[in-house]
């Protein structure tokens, strides 16, 4: 087998490599845009929240509305909190998920470079064995037709 045959091999096994990493980075994009879609519902929600209680507020509220406001306020806030460190977490895995693709992906660039290479070497190595071949059939067909040098 030659070597560029054989870095074949090694080259679509890289290749599917890449693929899968591309894919991994996809789905990791995807959820991140799904938890910032969640992080930004909550923020609009403890918005309107807040704007709803602000009214009610001025209409005059007990003691006990704002203790049930203020205790689902810092719930809110809680929730907010904790799906930003989500939302962060989720960045991180992009990152990673993109770095692992960039290098899957030159791996597979760098190997069929190789191959390449190889192949142009393969090339030259035949042409040079079919140019022997001719001079060496040219060379014979000279001797029988007696128009040989002496």
């Amino acid at each position: 087998m030659k070597k560029s045959q054989r870095l074949k091999v090694i080259i679509d096994l890289h290749a599917r490599q890449e693929r899968d990493a591309l894919e991994a980075l996809g789905i990791s994009q995807q959820k991140l845009q799904e938890q910032q879609a969640q992080l930004e519902n909550l923020q609009s929600y403890r918005l309107d929240y807040l704007g709803k209680f602000a009214v009610r507020q001025q209409a005059g509220i007990n003691i006990s509305q704002l203790m049930e406001f203020r205790a689902f306020a810092d719930k809110l806030d809680q929730a907010i909190e904790s799906q930003q460190q989500t939302v962060s977490n989720h960045e991180r895995e992009v990152q990673r998920a993109r770095k692992r693709w960039e290098d899957a992906h030159q791996r597979t660039k760098s190997l069929q470079k190789v191959s390449d290479l190889a192949l142009v070497e393969e090339m030259k190595v035949e042409q040079k064995r079919e140019q022997a071949e001719q001079d060496d059939r040219a060379a014979r067909s000279g001797r029988k037709d007696g128009t040989g040098s002496a």
